[in-house]
């Protein structure tokens, strides 16, 4: 019986990365055999165990292939005549089929060594088109770490898009994964990945429509609003590792991509159509809730963060409430974070100042101090009292405005 470290945790240590998660494979052995020797079994679908002392994953060489047409799944085959290099070839890519011995020897059969110094992700075999999430997959490291995606992995991606494979993922899988990539310094590299290999109209269809689209140059010097999309969704993960805030950064513009061309590049009520966009995408990829409501909300009322200072103190309390922001602070700290990636998100404003945010911050800290007790100690009740906070966080609101007239 014979343990190799493989996967991430190989392909980490040579890129210099730490390593959060180490993976076994054990060559030579048997389930029985493992139980013996202390191990747990874990696995359901596949023979892994968890090692006595250290808990680390080990799990039995195998091979696999994909089942018959119309069949969930991999049929699964781990025995003790499995070799080291036929475990390796069911990998995806060939920077994580690199094995590492107990005495640190690389076993490297697929030359991964070789494209981790050349920046290129490369598939082993052809069975990396037996699992469409490794398109997804691959677009995710290419953002993880500014990589390539080799000429030749690219024509089997388009294959597989021509074959269809790409509509069988499972919402789950996908949002998994693209919430991953908005996790990566630079996650508008996913989407361009996915763009380059032809994908990104399959998987996010919004997001793609978006690009060659022109916006005004006045207020956006890149002019296309793709581009727009993907700088303000680096700047959002530049301002804040809240994937609440980079999702909605992604969304907040998706209507513009639907805008009639008789407008262009002007895109009015572009708001709206964001909202159903955004609704739409989040029922498809089941996302989680709150994620799901910030990002209908900024998609909504992301302009107001640019307009502060032509809006009336009324319209400014209506943004709080809608975003229930009294309740739910967090929540309006978000929009704003998604409202300066926003104002960012353009060639010469990286660095300028943003005064409507802070002002934006003063308005709202203003109307919380507005509170029912002194209302009620005049005797006023029920609605009468909502009425007259309501009515206060308004003059609250004017006040601070009035200092900040341009």
């Amino acid at each position: 019986m014979k343990t190799y470290l493989v996967g991430g945790c190989v392909r980490d240590k040579l890129l210099g990365l730490p390593i959060k998660d180490r993976d076994w494979v054990v060559v030579g052995s048997t389930p029985e055999l493992m139980l013996a020797e202390g191990f747990q079994a874990v696995g359901k679908d596949f023979p892994v165990f968890l090692h006595p002392r250290t808990h680390e994953e080990y799990a039995l060489a195998r091979t696999e292939r994909k089942t018959a047409p119309g069949y969930k799944g991999f049929v699964v085959h781990a025995a003790q005549d499995v070799t080291l290099e036929q475990d390796l070839i069911r990998r995806d890519l060939t920077i994580n089929a690199i094995a590492q011995d107990s005495s640190g020897n690389l076993i490297d059969p697929y030359n991964g060594q070789q494209d981790i110094r050349d920046k290129i992700l490369r598939h082993i075999s052809p069975a990396f088109s037996e699992d469409p999430v490794r398109v997804l997959r691959i677009a995710r490291f290419a953002a993880r770490f500014g990589f390539t995606i080799a000429d030749e992995t690219k024509q089997l991606i388009q294959e597989m898009i021509a074959n269809k494979e790409l509509e069988h993922l499972v919402s789950e899988r996908v949002w998994q994964e693209l919430e991953k990539a908005l996790a990566t310094p630079h996650p508008s590299l996913f989407f361009m990945a996915l763009r380059d290999v032809g994908a990104l109209n399959v998987l996010f269809p919004e997001v793609d429509r978006l690009f060659g689209v022109p916006q005004a140059p006045k207020w956006h010097p890149e002019i296309d609003t793709g581009i727009h999309a993907m700088l303000v969704l680096d700047q959002a993960a530049k301002l804040t590792a809240d994937i609440t805030v980079r999702f909605a950064a992604l969304c907040h513009d998706l209507g513009k991509g639907t805008t009639p061309a008789d407008i262009l590049p002007q895109h009015i009520g572009h708001e709206l159509r964001s909202v159903h966009l955004t609704q739409a995408l989040c029922k498809r990829l089941r996302v989680p809730k709150e994620i799901h409501t910030v990002a209908l909300k900024v998609a909504e009322y992301h302009t107001h963060v640019h307009l502060l200072f032509e809006m009336r103190a009324e319209t400014i309390l209506e943004v709080i409430e809608a975003l229930d922001a009294f309740r739910k602070p967090e929540r309006f700290a978000q929009y704003l974070l998604a409202g300066e990636a926003d104002f960012r998100g353009r060639p010469g404003y990286e660095s300028l100042p943003m005064p409507a945010i802070e002002v934006f911050k003063q308005c709202f800290q203003a109307a919380r101090e507005v509170v029912a007790k002194p209302f009620v100690e005049q005797g006023l009740k029920g609605p009468a009292i909502n009425d007259a906070i309501r009515t206060q966080r308004i003059v609250a609101i004017e006040e601070i405005m009035k200092t900040h007239k341009h």
